[in-house]
């Protein structure tokens, strides 16, 4: 597998995606293709140590700034290391793209270069998040903040689609998130997909409340990209604040140096499980392709494990898997 890495994407680039991308060479079997400015990812790998014609460069001169528009970006930056790293999936040059910069252009190029799938609305993002139990996916988490219970209903065979074939599940437990776990709980929204969603052909679990979502009950919860980004950003906080307030209240007892190193595996555990760089990035579901969106803070573990999970989704073909999913899928119950 071969996958296009926009190197000039993200908080620290190029430096850590070029770190990222000869972890993901040295430890897995594909190979990377750092795109953007030709001299300094070339300088920047002079001296570095990594298996031989895994890692090439592909030129690009520009470079999509994070607070730039989508659509201007797409307009006047044509040769960004984002539209170079995509275009080179659609032009079969590479079988999967990844990118820590601009999340709404990286999204919009995909789009626009790539297209939808057939049956297919809109794209969503589709992130893993840990439970009590092992791992969920959350969909939307930020690409449609207006949705219709059609939108919804798509997300989830998406979705459905999507942890079968990366965790190898045979009926995922799908959930639409609301206010309450009655049918009739919820808005206008969420009532209508309720529906639809009873009598889609998946393993429909039902309403999910915000308080149980990492209960472990749901392998899969749906709902519109501005509550699911809500919710994403909440449980990032939430984890960096419950260890600072943790590490904070332990230092102030007495005995609290003792204390911390009795629990400080523990403290270390769970800091790893609610670490977003362990899961890499997010993918763009719905795109006749393999796109992996991931944090702009992405650290050299981040871009290795984003690179890694794009390849698997090309290597098991999920675009294809989604698309065959969604021939039948209809809305009915309406």
């Amino acid at each position: 597998m071969r996958v296009a890495l926009d190197a000039m994407g993200g908080d620290f680039a190029p430096d850590v995606t070029i770190a990222g991308a000869i972890e993901a060479v040295s430890e897995y079997d594909l190979e990377v293709v750092l795109v953007g400015d030709e001299r300094k990812l070339t300088d920047a790998l002079a001296g570095k140590r990594y298996p031989s014609g895994k890692i090439s460069v592909f030129h690009a001169s520009e470079v999509v700034e994070m607070d730039e528009s989508p659509s201007i970006a797409l307009r006047k930056k044509k040769d960004s290391s984002i539209r170079r790293a995509v275009e080179l999936v659609r032009n079969g040059k590479a079988d999967a793209a990844v990118s820590a910069g601009n999340s709404g252009v990286a999204m919009a190029t995909s789009l626009f270069l790539l297209g939808k799938l057939p049956n297919v609305d809109r794209p969503a993002i589709a992130t893993i998040m840990p439970s009590l139990t092992g791992f969920f996916v959350l969909m939307d988490a930020g690409a449609n903040v207006d949705c219709k219970p059609e939108n919804l209903l798509q997300f989830a065979h998406m979705g459905n689609a999507y942890y079968k074939a990366i965790f190898n599940a045979p009926s995922p437990r799908i959930a639409l998130l609301s206010i309450g776990e009655e049918d009739t709980k919820g808005n206008e929204l969420t009532k209508v997909a309720f529906k639809y969603l009873k009598n889609a052909e998946m393993n429909f679990t039902g309403n999910i409340e915000g308080k149980d979502i990492f209960l472990g009950d749901a392998d899969v919860i749906i709902c519109d990209g501005f509550i699911g980004n809500i919710v994403l950003k909440v449980s990032e906080g939430l984890a960096e604040t419950i260890i600072k307030m943790l590490k904070r209240e332990i230092a102030g007892i007495t005995t609290g140096k003792l204390g911390y190193l009795m629990i400080k595996p523990a403290i270390r555990n769970f800091k790893k499980r609610t670490d977003y760089s362990e899961y890499g990035g997010a993918p763009l579901l719905g795109i006749n392709g393999t796109c992996i969106i991931s944090h702009g803070r992405s650290s050299a573990k981040a871009i290795k494990n984003a690179v890694k999970v794009s390849a698997e989704m090309a290597k098991k073909k999920v675009h294809e898997i989604i698309a065959h999913t969604l021939m039948d899928s209809a809305p009915q119950g309406s």
